[in-house]
């Protein structure tokens, strides 16, 4: 509870009743100015205490914001000191420039019956994050522009936008909350890079860019709050002192309000790129959907197999019924759908020769082919070391006649005159692979090479 002295509380009352007789002016700087240049003070006060109770006075009936509890705040006395002499004119060497050109929401216009919702009497305003560009891109598109955006612009703003609202970037918003958690109001500023000079003597200047109310929400002083809330926050805490703003013929009366001018000498123009012609260098390719983007990105057949040797670290091949180009082949074969590379080298490995490989699977080689005449699609596959086996488990081998018709155990170099060059260097780097724990990448298995 804050403590009022009988001359602050007299000055509180005078600042009352000129509002209450005068109920029009509560919202407007001319009421304001009234009051500055008409209130007295009680009269044993010093000048310098009977201004600061005056402003007190004067700040906390207009805004509902009771500066005259923080007198032991300098920098909030302070910004009770600096309201009033921005309102004046005298103080604007140069106005800031008010841009008209784009629409902005009507409830931004001035409401003589505001409803604040928090207990205080105050609009509850909190200051946006980037977890907030998502619900300030929907309501732009939804309650200010001519047409909305469709689903994929929303999440291409929503990606630009977040990184933006964070300290380090150059967007500040301001938003108010409905009751269900969603945005009921909200207002967006970007800042933006100018030529130093006296009236903008740190080089920034700021665009109220979106400011936007549901309609379920409207006509409570919610715009007002957040746009407020914005500019203060962007010229007490940002330093900036130019402002511009895009403001359709109903907003006009607040901006001015708040200190916006109008300059016949703004003028705008969107320009577009010319269409390019497809296939040139500047021509863009539309967003596609997954579907279409997947019809043209290089597709790949993928394959899984296992390497096998008897004790002696000989390798184990099958001999190939329907491959010429093929001849001798490990234990594998094609990817099912929804299998993973694993799952497919025991499937087929089991399919073809009757021996069942337990995990844990050890990766050998990846092997990679470019498509080619007999192909029209890239080789992806990968070899699992499948062990050795004994004497007995190799005689027990069960051949599928209708791939396999000959299973054989050879010293490795006695493979190369039985084999195309490529096969053979692809099991030879599987060869070594095994022998040095470390697994190959074979990326020449290409079409072509058959």
């Amino acid at each position: 509870m804050t403590c009022r002295s009988p001359a602050r509380s007299l000055t509180r009352r005078t600042a009352q009743a000129y509002l209450t007789r005068h109920p029009h002016e509560r919202d407007s700087p001319a009421g304001l100015l009234s009051l500055l240049d008409g209130a007295d003070g009680p009269a044993d006060q010093a000048p310098a205490e009977e201004a600061h109770q005056v402003i007190d006075a004067t700040l906390d009936s207009v805004s509902e914001v009771a500066y005259g509890s923080a007198h032991s705040d300098p920098e909030l006395v302070e910004r009770g000191r600096r309201t009033p002499a921005r309102l004046r004119p005298e103080h604007h060497d140069s106005p800031p420039p008010t841009d008209r050109r784009s629409p902005v929401n009507p409830d931004i216009a001035p409401t003589a019956a505001a409803k604040p919702q928090d207990a205080t009497g105050r609009v509850p305003v909190r200051a946006a994050t980037s977890a907030d560009a998502e619900g300030i891109i929907r309501m732009r598109s939804e309650h200010v522009l001519s047409q909305p955006l469709s689903e994929q612009w929303i999440g291409r703003c929503t990606d630009e936008l977040a990184p933006r609202l964070s300290p380090a970037g150059d967007a500040r918003a301001f938003i108010v909350d409905a009751p269900d958690g969603t945005m009921a109001a909200c207002a967006l500023g970007l800042i933006h890079p100018v030529l130093q000079a006296p009236a903008h003597p740190r080089g920034l200047a700021a665009r109220v860019h979106v400011v936007a109310t549901h309609p379920g929400f409207r006509r409570r002083g919610y715009a007002r709050a957040v746009v407020t809330a914005l500019l203060d926050h962007l010229g007490d805490v940002e330093g900036i002192t130019l402002f511009e703003v895009h403001a359709g013929v109903e907003a006009q009366p607040l901006y001015r309000e708040l200190g916006f001018t109008g300059s016949p000498a703004l003028m705008r123009m969107t320009r577009f790129e010319p269409a390019a012609t497809a296939g040139t260098p500047n021509s863009r390719p539309d967003w596609l959907s997954p579907e279409q983007y997947a019809e043209t990105v290089p597709k790949a057949t993928a394959f899984a197999c296992v390497y096998f040797t008897d004790e002696d670290d000989r390798p184990l091949q099958l001999h190939s019924v329907y491959s010429p180009a093929h001849p001798w082949q490990l234990a594998g074969g094609t990817m099912d759908h929804g299998e993973r590379p694993f799952e497919t080298a025991v499937r087929e490995c089991r399919e073809e020769t009757g021996l069942t490989v337990t995990g844990p699977p050890r990766l050998l080689a990846t092997v990679y082919g470019l498509p080619g005449a007999q192909w029209p699609y890239s080789t992806i596959g990968m070899v699992f070391d499948g062990g050795r086996l004994t004497a007995a488990q190799i005689r027990g081998i069960t051949l599928d006649p209708q791939e396999h018709d000959d299973v054989r155990v050879l010293p490795l170099a006695e493979w190369k005159a039985l084999m195309p060059t490529c096969d053979f260097a692809r099991l030879s780097a599987v060869a070594e692979a095994r022998r040095t724990g470390q697994a190959a990448y074979f990326g020449t298995w290409d079409w072509e090479n058959e």
